[in-house]
């Protein structure tokens, strides 16, 4: 037998023992599939030369516009629909860098931007346009760096105060993570690189980076990291089919508008099918964890339950977190396209017409293949759990748990050596380990009560009189037969 260890952070897992076959078809399907993903990788990596040509190809504003940094002294009272008052939706902002250094000009700001809280204090970007000799000014958009670093530092210290070593290794996972998006992904989409399978080989890189780096080098996290391979598999499958099937583009957002009209030879509908694949990872991995560590429980709980009453029992703490992840899932769509659901509410249509519009269809495709592959995952990790941990052990001590942990099955209790046998079991004998001779009248007996305070006495069992000192003499013991 192989013995498993695993090596979680942030506290005790319940480890069992597992067998070679198991341990080498998991291990052997996950060696392939990396190396699978490592060719993808440089097959797919991007034209560092031809990504650098578009990017910074399409002008972000017009030749000769400049931005400078300001400092808000005062904001006017936003416009309103009854009246526009003199001097409403203006702000003075005194120039910090650049030529004008020092200078306080007015700028016009939007209505929503004067609604918004901004005050005297604030650090805004003004755009500088100079025209024969002259500078003129524009508001841009606010400097958010403060408010955002400090929020993204609460969030850190949260997850490190609370999940403490294992929450330390989430965040440098979703680290690693934005690095390959940011590095591999996007440029590779720019190139020209097919967009789904660009998706599912960042999604298997990141995936076994954050697993391992997470939850530590072991079967169960290797369960777990299979499981979510096949969810990710699912998922590419029903969005490839779902969005050829609607005839989707990738038009409905402003967005994909903006990236036809900038690069015409883009499949922004093979992009839907990427952004499909990369926003099923978060609830996917949720859900492999906690079925791959259901399983493992049981196992150490119910050492002689056999592998369809494990897979049951995991089956049926799985079904109440599908339920609640499902509820995630289609609630974080409807929170990011709130405000597109305010403006179809608008529209004089039917409520069925408007959910088969292009950017209606959109979501809910998104929403229910990623629930597909939520939903799916979670059996598929329960079988390659429940296939991967022994079966029932013959005696319930032959389960091996991690040393940190008690084990839940008290070893069996120690028998007496041969030769003695005691006569009664009472307060001053108990069934346990003893010495081959039995205790003398007057002394206490050995065994898990310990010695009886005051019972002394000597050589022929009469008490020691009082006042006299050690007794019986040292040279003496107690008499045996």
């Amino acid at each position: 037998m192989a013995h498993s260890h695993g090596h979680s952070h942030g506290g005790h897992d319940a480890e069992v023992e597992v067998e070679d076959l198991p341990r080498l078809v998991l291990t052997v399907s996950l060696v392939l599939v990396a190396v699978l993903t490592v060719v993808g990788v440089v097959i797919w990596w991007p034209d560092r030369s031809a990504v650098e040509k578009l990017q910074g190809s399409q002008e972000f504003v017009a030749d000769g516009v400049v931005f400078e940094t300001a400092e808000v002294t005062r904001v006017a009272e936003p416009c309103s629909a009854e009246g526009a008052p003199e001097g409403c939706n203006t702000a003075g902002a005194k120039i910090t860098s650049g030529p004008d250094t020092g200078t306080e000009v007015a700028v016009e700001i939007s209505t929503p931007m004067a609604r918004s809280g901004l005050e005297a204090g604030d650090e805004v970007e003004l755009s500088r346009t100079e025209k024969e000799g002259e500078a003129t000014y524009a508001f841009f958009d606010v400097k958010r760096g403060p408010p955002l670093l400090l929020l993204v530092g609460l969030f850190v210290v949260c997850v490190v105060a609370v999940a403490r070593l294992r929450g330390l290794m989430a965040v440098l996972g979703l680290g690693f993570a934005g690095a390959v998006v940011w590095l591999f992904l996007l440029p590779a989409l720019l190139s020209g690189e097919p967009a789904a399978w660009v998706a599912l080989v960042s999604s298997v890189l990141i995936l076994y980076v954050v697993l391992y780096t997470t939850h530590g080098l072991s079967v169960r996290t290797s369960v777990a990291l299979a499981g979510t391979l096949a969810g990710v598999a699912v998922t590419a499958v029903i969005g490839t089919v779902a969005i050829g099937g609607s005839r989707l583009t990738g038009l409905g957002s402003e967005s994909g508008q903006t990236l036809s009209s900038l690069d015409a030879a883009l499949d922004l509908q093979a992009l839907l099918v990427a952004a499909v694949i990369i926003a099923g990872l978060g609830a996917l991995n949720d859900v492999t964890i906690t079925q791959a560590s259901a399983v493992w429980e049981l196992r150490a709980a119910g050492p002689n339950a056999s592998r369809w009453e494990i897979f049951r029992g995991a089956m049926r703490i799985g079904r109440d977190h599908v339920a609640s992840t499902i509820y995630t899932i289609v609630f974080a769509y409807v929170g990011a396209a709130l405000t597109l659901l305010l403006v179809i509410q608008l529209y004089d249509r039917t409520f069925f017409s408007l959910l088969t519009t292009e950017q209606m269809a959109g979501e809910i495709v998104s929403t229910m293949a990623a629930g597909v592959g939520v939903v799916l995952a979670m059996p598929i990790t329960t079988i390659i759990g429940a296939m991967t941990v022994p079966g029932p052990a013959d005696r319930a001590e032959e389960m091996e748990y991690d040393a940190p942990r008690r084990p839940m099955v008290p070893p069996p209790r120690p028998q007496a050596p041969g030769g003695y046998a005691p006569t009664r079991v009472g307060p001053r004998e108990q069934a346990g380990p003893y010495p081959v001779a039995p205790p003398v009248r007057g002394y206490p007996a050995p065994g898990p009560q310990g010695p009886r305070p005051g019972a002394r006495g000597d050589r022929h069992g009469r008490q020691r009189p009082m006042g006299q000192g050690a007794w019986p003499p040292p040279d003496q013991g107690p008499r045996r037969g």
